[in-house]
């Protein structure tokens, strides 16, 4: 549970840095801010440490170098005053004094090796741990030395209470009762340290301090940047809701300002502009509307009128009989165009409902068919219906489906070249689906873009048996539209097509996937025709 809490936190993270403008800015500005005060503060504080060492050392350097001449005088005054047997107390006191000068607290006095005669005086160490502080390296240096200096090396000096501080050792060479000496001052620098200690964590605060102020800079700044275009933002949503009178607030004369006002133009001229087409819209449903509902009733009387003549044409002449003919056909034409008409201009006008029920589409299918089975056997081609089994009902319109397959097969007759038509109906937990697949001619890619469109036709020039009006595929979209389902094709020059018609089971429900495939497969025999 916490593994998920925390990929979710992280996610959600993610997502907020994704989405926000203004947390990426004042994040990356924060970073790089942060960045160059730690580089900065880094390169200050090891240039003042380095400093402040090389002074305290060239200073404590220049204490114990008086220090050794002083004490050398002492040692020569001594000398010649008293006898060796005094060295040793002559030594204490120097020693003491040389503490006393210099302000340290350790020393040690070493007789270089290698040299005759007894060591008078003896060696001395004052302080604690005084004479392991003084490394190998480090006496090597002083004997070597070809005259008076001093050399220096930094310690680490542990303390009685387990701590330990920074120091230095400065070295230098005495010359006591004609015998060679090595002189060994140990300063203790944690006052040094403290000094730094106090100007790093002075740095410290005032880069956090630093970080802190650039990014309540950046935020304010990117506020002023990131505010407006949030508020165009959610103004462009608005309008694209059909808000159409939203405006984004102008204030002042600066470049935001500037945006303001041409965005609003630029809304003004939209509103302006679909206001109109609405207008023209509605203007063009309402006459499309009225004159489809105006010529039924002459129709109507024509209608009557020339199925009297077509019921007499046997008496007329053939000249005749032949007019009574194509006037029949024609007035028939005409109706099915005038209530093609009216059904697109009840989509338009968005005055379209459904009357669902449970349907069982397999026959729904089989009816449709029975009433093409003749027409389809006069162009040679035989019609199959393949159908596995599963969840065929489906809560649909049934008169809208039907007009969808009367459709989709008449199409199929009329472009088939002769061929078997295949009608495959399957279903699964959520949706249905019907496919027309036929082998005749096929379309190319152009044509499938254009196929829905109202009045289009593939091949004006085709002779087509079903009569149509060039807005069955266009009414059966909006129909497939209704149910909340798709109305799909595919096809390929010499290949035939597969228009499929892909329904939710429930009404309202949401389809992701169709259970028919585009095209389906077409393994199964097609030389037996549907009986």
């Amino acid at each position: 549970m916490r593994d998920f809490d925390l990929r979710a936190w992280f996610e959600n993270l993610a997502r907020l840095w994704r989405s926000s403008l203004q947390l990426r800015t004042v994040a990356i500005t924060v970073l790089l801010s942060g960045v160059a005060v730690g580089i900065i503060g880094g390169y200050m504080s090891f240039s003042v440490g380095t400093n402040l060492f090389d002074l305290r050392r060239t200073q404590l350097e220049g204490t114990s170098a008086n220090a050794t001449l002083a004490g050398q005088r002492y040692f020569d005054q001594a000398a010649e005053q008293a006898g060796v047997d005094d060295l040793d107390a002559t030594t204490s006191d120097a020693l003491r004094a040389i503490l006393s000068t210099t302000g340290t607290t350790q020393l040690a006095l070493l007789r270089s090796p290698g040299q005759a005669g007894s060591p008078v005086p003896q060696d001395r160490a004052v302080g604690f741990n005084t004479r392991d502080l003084v490394s190998a390296e480090m006496r090597a240096a002083v004997q070597d030395s070809s005259e008076p200096r001093t050399h220096s090396q930094s310690v680490a000096l542990p303390q009685e209470d387990g701590t330990v501080h920074p120091g230095v050792v400065v070295g230098s060479l005495l010359t006591i009762a004609g015998s060679d000496y090595e002189l060994y001052l140990v300063y203790d620098i944690i006052d040094l340290q403290q000094a730094l200690g106090f100007v790093q964590q002075t740095l410290v605060f005032g880069g956090l301090a630093l970080v802190l102020l650039i990014a309540a800079v950046a935020f304010l700044v990117v506020r002023l940047i990131v505010g407006p275009v949030q508020v165009a933002a959610e103004t462009s949503e608005r309008l694209a809701a059909g808000q159409l009178e939203v405006r984004i607030p102008v204030r002042g004369d600066d470049v935001i300002a500037t945006l303001a006002r041409s965005f609003n133009g630029m809304a003004a001229s939209l509103q302006n502009q679909i206001t109109r087409l609405a207008a023209l819209s509605q203007v063009q449903q309402r006459f499309v509307s009225d004159v489809s509902h105006e010529l039924r009733t002459p129709l109507t009387t024509i209608r009557l009128a020339g199925d009297v003549l077509y019921d007499q044409r046997e008496s007329f002449p053939p000249a005749t009989a032949r007019t009574a003919e194509l006037l029949h056909t024609q007035v028939e034409r005409f109706e099915l165009l005038l209530a093609d008409l009216l059904e697109m201009s009840r989509y338009d006008a968005g005055a379209v409902d459904m009357e669902t029920e449970p349907t069982n589409l397999v026959r729904l299918v089989e009816d449709a068919v029975a009433s093409v089975t003749t027409l389809a056997e006069s162009k040679g081609s035989p019609l199959r219906v393949v159908a596995p089994g599963g969840y065929f009902e489906a809560e649909v319109d049934a008169r809208r489906i039907r007009r969808i397959l009367q459709n989709l097969l008449g199409n199929a007759i009329d472009h088939g070249e002769g061929k078997p038509i295949v009608v495959y109906v399957d279903s699964d937990q959520k949706g249905v689906a019907i496919a027309v697949r036929d082998y005749g001619v096929g379309m190319t890619p152009a044509a499938m873009d254009r196929v829905f469109d109202r009045f289009w036709r593939a091949d004006p020039s085709r002779q087509r048996v079903t009569g149509g009006t060039g807005l069955g595929l266009a009414i059966s979209l909006e129909d497939a539209a209704l149910h909340g389902g798709w109305l799909e094709v595919w096809s390929s020059p010499g290949e035939g097509s597969c228009f499929r018609l892909t329904l939710p089971r429930v009404r309202g429900g949401v389809l992701t996937s169709s259970p028919v495939d585009l095209p389906p497969d077409d393994s199964i025999p097609l030389e037996v025709p549907h009986a």
